[in-house]
């Protein structure tokens, strides 16, 4: 942890004493804010949203505010304070969940208090949400980081994905439904496959069928599943930045030497042009953005690019890229600002190896 960390610690944790308890009901005209109070003025205030345990997200956006010498204020919400990133936020706020009716208007009333500028979702959950919302948030003259209603449906349908995919020639897995899995014959279906729910996320609900006993034990334990060929091949996740205008202006590929629960532990940046070239394709046709665009494929031994899923959002290995070069938030408040980045996209550090390990902030008193 560095030392402007644990200076935000402490200030946070001076500041947690005026945190309302857990389960504390919000008053009606949003969400409860939690920061002490101050008369300062900011350039750009940043919210993020479902901010959990994104510290290194948040860290990179303020290293990229302090190189551009923008006076920048950092929001977070989270439903609970027991939240590591949400302590280390300059303001902090507890919101219902993504699934209430009333989420949104909340986030609304934050944006609108705080004078917040960009708005930066950090899991799948309010995603769509969030796109079908945008000109509420554009109104109030925020930028939302986020794609169209459209996008985020077809990739946060695993059944919409494989079938884009494969429309547009792109490699990808044989994915059926359960019940057409079960019904072919055994030359039919090679084993063992893979079952996961087609609108699952954080891979919850992943889990390989050695057998047509174990397809069908497992189809009746996860809900809304599907069936998927497995792949054989070294697995990579691709970090593809769009601008503001939608333009593809960089790819970094990093291969997933180890995951735990879902997201990347050690990962090494690995500067592969087909790789890169096939993800930038596959982005511009999609027509997602702005924003990081998150991609899930195989590289077989026949140098076969095998996209399997596509998260229109930061992915929970980013920093891996950012330090090997690609400054994604430094760009994303160059373009904010109105400035224009000078964007290379391959000048990022080839090689690079990211060990991820836990860190702790502490709270006393709530």
């Amino acid at each position: 942890m560095t030392i402007n960390m644990f200076r935000n610690v402490f200030r946070n944790d001076r500041q947690s004493k005026a945190c309302p308890a857990l389960g504390q009901k919000l008053g009606p005209k949003g969400a409860k804010s939690m920061d002490r109070k101050s008369k300062t003025r900011y350039n750009v205030n940043v919210l993020f949203t479902c901010i959990g345990r994104r510290v290194s997200l948040l860290e990179s956006f303020r290293r990229a505010a302090r190189q551009l010498k923008i006076d920048a204020l950092f929001l977070g919400t989270d439903t609970t304070e027991l939240s590591s990133a949400l302590q280390l936020c300059d303001k902090r706020f507890l919101v219902k969940p993504t699934t209430h009716p009333g989420y949104i208007n909340e986030l609304l009333s934050i944006v609108k208090t705080n004078h917040v500028k960009l708005l930066i979702p950090t899991v799948d959950l309010d995603l769509k949400c969030l796109a079908l919302n945008k000109p509420k948030f554009t109104a109030l003259n925020c930028r939302a980081l986020v794609s169209d209603p459209d996008v985020i449906d077809l990739c946060q349908d695993k059944r919409k994905t494989y079938k884009f995919l494969r429309k547009n020639n792109f490699d990808t897995p044989l994915t059926v439904s359960i019940r057409t899995a079960l019904s072919k014959n055994k030359s039919e279906i090679k084993y063992p496959v893979f079952v996961k729910p087609w609108d699952g996320y954080a891979s919850k609900g992943n889990i390989v069928a050695n057998n047509r006993d174990e397809l069908s034990f497992y189809a009746k334990k996860i809900p809304n599943a599907i069936c998927q060929e497995l792949v054989e091949g070294n697995e990579y996740t691709c970090d593809v930045y769009v601008d503001f205008d939608k333009k593809v202006r960089c790819v970094v590929p990093r291969r997933r030497i180890e995951v735990r629960v879902g997201e990347v532990s050690k990962s090494q940046i690995v500067k592969n042009s087909h790789i890169m070239d096939e993800s930038a394709t596959l982005v511009e046709k999609l027509g997602a953005g702005p924003g990081v665009i998150t991609l899930q494929l195989f590289l077989t031994g026949d140098n076969k690019v095998t996209f399997i899923e596509i998260n229109p959002r930061f992915g929970g290995g980013v920093p891996l890229s950012i330090k090997a070069g690609a400054n994604f938030p430094k760009w994303i408040l160059q373009e904010l600002t109105g400035q224009k980045p000078r964007i290379r996209p391959d000048a990022f550090k080839n090689n690079l190896i990211m060990l991820r390990y836990d860190s702790e902030v502490w709270l006393e008193g709530i």
